[in-house]
């Protein structure tokens, strides 16, 4: 299946609204089934990726209510206690669900096994085992990827490293079981920390629910042993990273748009792609409840390092062709190991439209392109390739998009939100 994008031919002036956080919401799922008592989750997240992860949890025994049309999850969580002996659990390609449960289901007593759909058994765990191995737990995973297979017995803890340039969410992980741990938990991070806007969302979390990590910038964190209090109703920010784009719209077809329920002040480290819009020239408005994104007369091209906002990388590298110069992203060597080889599948995609580019093994450098082809984007099964490339449509005539459906990982109604900019 594929989906024609029908081109804006005027300036825009639109209100939209977006879900909640995936990765907020994903936080709190964990966080509120480790606590003592029962947490309402408002303005969740509902797609693939956190019902995923919400299965998950009731299979391992948690009770668990969904109610969508009020975006609200309802949790009750057992003080750290996980009420399944064994089970067998499939998460998709749901990644913060595969590491942040691996390093949950250590804290229980029984066998478990975690695994994914193809694309899943490709991403890396390997280093979240060593991990949680060093700390006494026994974590197999064959090929360094799932399915990953626990034999739990409860998790002593003490000393342990990470290396932090392949995946934030393994600290995470570790962060936010640590508190169960038998003894208490330092981790050393090795190496260059990317994404540390996601370890300061998870630190927000964990402290929402009563608990304070103890650090050395980042270097190294130690987590006492506690139990989290649910605060009972707990909201969840709108996703930053799925109101890129529509940040980003403007920029390519001018006038302005207008993300509501979000501001400059959340905790989501991909809130900063508007400080990278500001520099291609948009005008950013912090609006009571909402920012609003005006394009410029001139798009200007910049050279960014994204190490910790990859996931607005192939935002910004669709608004590129459009800028008036050259457009190099650095610093997203981690976006390989997405839900496709982000670099690759962008820069291939980009080609396909007649765009000139050159890869990189951490980035991308994109040119000016005044004559955007015709093409119908492949999605590799990824939704910020959907919704990235729908954003060229837009603007250019004959953009297609494969495999629309993908972007229930994150957002299943990003393509009725975004014919709301007609």
């Amino acid at each position: 299946m594929t989906l024609p994008i029908t081109p804006i031919s005027h300036s825009l002036a639109a209100r939209v609204r977006v879900p909640g956080s995936k990765s907020h919401t994903n936080r709190t799922l964990l966080v509120a089934a480790l606590a003592a008592g029962e947490t309402v989750i408002e303005n969740a997240l509902f797609s693939d990726d956190s019902c995923y992860f919400a299965s998950a949890l009731t299979e391992l025994g948690f009770d668990i209510h969904l109610d969508e049309p009020c975006q609200t999850i309802t949790v009750r969580g057992l003080g750290g206690k996980i009420p399944a002996r064994s089970a067998d659990v499939y998460i998709g390609n749901a990644g913060t669900a595969a590491r942040f449960l691996t390093a949950m289901l250590t804290l229980g007593c029984g066998q478990f096994t975690l695994d994914g759909e193809p694309r899943m058994r490709q991403r890396p765990i390997g280093d979240l085992v060593v991990a949680l191995n060093k700390l006494g737990a026994q974590v197999v995973a064959p090929t360094d990827c799932p399915p990953v297979r626990i034999v739990a017995s409860g998790l002593p803890g003490d000393k342990t490293s990470i290396r932090g340039d392949t995946s934030s969410q393994y600290l995470s992980g570790l962060l936010m079981t640590a508190p169960y741990a038998q003894t208490p938990v330092e981790i050393e991070v090795v190496g260059p920390l990317f994404s540390r806007p996601y370890i300061d969302l998870t630190l927000g979390v964990m402290a929402d629910f009563g608990i304070q990590v103890h650090r050395d910038d980042y270097d190294r964190f130690r987590v006492s042993q506690g139990v989290y209090q649910t605060p009972g109703r707990y909201p969840i920010e709108s996703d930053a990273s799925a109101a890129s784009y529509f940040f980003a719209a403007p920029a390519i077809c001018g006038g302005w748009a207008e993300v509501t329920h979000i501001s400059r002040q959340a905790r989501q480290g991909d809130i900063v792609f508007l400080d990278v819009l500001a520099e291609m020239g948009c005008t950013i408005e912090a609006l009571p409840q909402a920012i609003r994104v005006t394009g410029p007369t001139r798009l200007r091209g910049v050279d960014v390092d994204m190490a910790d906002t990859p996931d607005t990388a192939q935002t910004l590298a669709v608004i590129a062709p459009f800028a008036d110069s050259p457009t190099t992203i650095r610093g997203i060597a981690s976006a390989r190991l997405k839900e496709s080889d982000r670099i690759s599948a962008t820069c291939a995609e980009l080609a396909r439209l007649g765009v000139r580019v050159d890869e990189h093994p951490d980035g991308m450098t994109i040119y000016p392109c005044d004559d955007i082809r015709p093409a119908r984007i492949q999605t590799y099964n990824d939704h910020r390739m959907a919704m990235a490339f729908a954003l060229v449509g837009l603007r250019t005539p004959g953009v297609e998009i494969e495999d629309p459906g993908c972007v229930a990982k994150t957002f299943p109604s990003y393509f009725e939100v975004l014919d709301s900019l007609q």
